[in-house]
């Protein structure tokens, strides 16, 4: 377990709490997007979504809106899963189908949203700091669609820094490194206000209790999960062991002349399956393993 005092901006649960502060998350955005941005309410941390219970709930790390009605959605990602950029997508799906009321008849009802996901790794291998994503049209580039939707992937480990300011570029330093030492050496306001609510998290009791429990969830949450996945991988071997055994059984009768009919009747499975299996023995003549692994791909 990491202590919280070793904790850095990059990992989720110090981003969370730092953004949770509404000068904090307004001075990270405007940072993030070089843009000034004035919020207009608190930040909403761990939001969760589900739009309906069929369908997959989301979890947002922190959530806010501006004076202009446009949101901001922001997500620390740590590690590549391999399906962020699908899963960028079915969030925004599942945060436009939430903003309209049911029966809103006017889609212009929709607000602007900006998808703000932010790693220590380059998830498009480009090079660049940030990379942003508007709808534009294939035949005409220039052209936008306009549709008030906008995702940005930041990457802390980029190259092109000529393209940036120095604070934006302290940021990104400051994200996988949020010690005193980094801060000291930074001159934005912004970044050292963000740092201050960063000091004042690790120096708090409440944070620290806060912290401990959020470890202990995620342990208890692992430990059910593997626990969980030992007992499938063991019903999952005993099927797979009665399967190969029920193969061998079988081919093993008819080999001794019992029809097809008769080793359905004395096993109680369908004449269908007894059946494949007695062609499948037939043409692997009767390999237990070929026979298996034909069945199997079946």
């Amino acid at each position: 377990m990491t202590k919280l005092e070793e904790l850095n901006l990059v990992d989720r649960f110090l981003f969370d709490e730092t953004m949770e502060d509404k000068e904090a998350y307004q001075a990270a955005v405007s940072i993030l997007l070089e843009n000034e941005i004035d919020l207009l309410a608190r930040p909403e941390t761990e939001k969760e979504l589900r739009v309906s219970p069929q369908l997959r709930q989301i979890r947002l790390d922190v959530v806010s809106m501006d004076r202009k009605g446009t949101l901001y959605y922001s997500e620390m990602q740590k590690r590549d899963t391999g399906n962020l950029k699908k899963r960028s997508r079915y969030y925004q799906a599942q945060l436009d189908v939430s903003l309209l009321e049911p029966g809103s008849k006017d889609f212009n009802l929709l607000n602007d949203t900006c998808f703000i996901l932010i790693a220590p790794f380059d998830l498009f291998r480009r090079g660049l700091y940030r990379y942003t994503f508007e709808g534009a049209c294939r035949e005409c580039p220039d052209l936008k669609i306009g549709d008030g939707a906008v995702r940005v992937f930041i990457n802390t480990k980029g190259k092109n820094r000529n393209s940036f300011s120095q604070e934006f570029l302290d940021f990104m330093a400051y994200i996988t490194s949020s010690t005193d030492e980094t801060a000291d050496r930074i001159k934005s306001g912004r970044i050292k206000r963000i740092h201050e609510r960063v000091r004042k998290i690790r120096r708090s009791e409440k944070m620290g209790v806060k912290y401990m429990q959020f470890w202990e969830e995620k342990a208890y949450a692992r430990d059910e999960g593997l626990e969980e996945g030992m007992k499938k991988g063991m019903e999952v071997g005993m099927k797979e062991g009665e399967s190969r055994k029920l193969v061998q059984l079988v081919c093993r009768m008819l080999q001794k002349g019992s029809t097809p009919e008769e080793i359905a009747d004395d096993f109680g499975e369908s004449i269908d399956y007894v059946e494949e299996i007695y062609q499948t023995a037939e043409n692997c003549a009767y390999n237990y393993e070929k026979i298996y692994a034909q069945l199997a791909d079946k």
